[in-house]
């Protein structure tokens, strides 16, 4: 009698040999390609040198979380669109961000703006948790799936103004906020352990990235590069208008 494993690996041999599989598994392994090209020429060049990092973005397949049309500029030094006025940050800021939070691996991490989901998966190889917001339901809902989809289980998103953040799951080790107000919301300082770092873009249409520090006498604030992100939306507007 024939087991069941090699009845199983018989029939993926097949599926290998096929026209099909040979065209999928070369697919895969253009990817592969593409991330490692994508890691040492957009980012290790540009100084971002944490092994942690660098494994984590060579790891993550950024083309599952682009729409499928753009499955072939997924590599590309740049934004991409992912629908509802939304982007996927360039695979650099991705990475010069997570860098920032300087994680260990038993952390517990806040990302406000889930978007796409694929910062929240980088997060989630270098984090113990990583709880993540979206304020655009259909959004979120899509990163659920794609996130669900790959197995990232230490990822949990829900759909909300990250405005107030996730007081339920606070204190954070590490916030990374993926759009830009023009002030640093307060909840969120609230909500970061002392010795924590946010990293949020600051700014109106000239934005720059910034690095807070909570200490026990108040934050530390050091600027890093200019950067262009979608404005956030939602309470923060609200402030604004109280202003």
């Amino acid at each position: 009698m024939v087991s069941s494993g090699r009845i199983v690996l018989f029939v993926l041999a097949l599926l290998v040999l096929s026209g099909d599989g040979m065209r999928l598994f070369a697919q895969s392994q253009s990817f592969v390609d593409l991330r490692r090209d994508m890691v040492e020429h957009q980012i290790l060049k540009r100084g971002v040198t944490a092994p942690g990092v660098l494994d984590a973005m060579e790891e993550v397949p950024r083309h599952q979380f682009v729409p499928d049309d753009l499955r072939d500029r997924a590599y590309v030094d740049s934004p991409l669109a992912i629908g509802s006025g939304q982007t996927i940050s360039q695979p650099y800021v991705v990475a010069l961000m997570t860098s920032l939070l300087e994680l260990d691996g038993d952390e517990k991490v806040l990302e406000i703006g889930t978007g796409s989901g694929y910062q929240a998966a980088v997060l989630s190889r270098l984090a113990m948790d990583v709880f993540t917001v979206e304020i655009r339901e259909s959004l979120g809902r899509r990163a659920e799936q794609t996130i669900a989809a790959l197995g990232y289980t230490n990822v949990h998103i829900r759909i909300g103004d990250g405005y107030q953040g996730w007081p339920e799951e606070a204190p954070f080790d590490g916030i990374i906020v993926t759009a830009a107000p023009e002030s640093i919301p307060e909840p969120l300082i609230d909500q970061l352990k002392v010795g924590g770092k946010l990293v949020i873009p600051l700014g109106d249409f000239f934005q720059d990235l910034v690095v807070i520090t909570k200490t026990p006498d108040g934050i530390e604030k050091k600027d890093v590069i200019p950067v262009r992100f979608v404005p956030m939306i939602g309470e923060v507007e609200e402030q604004k208008e109280k202003r």
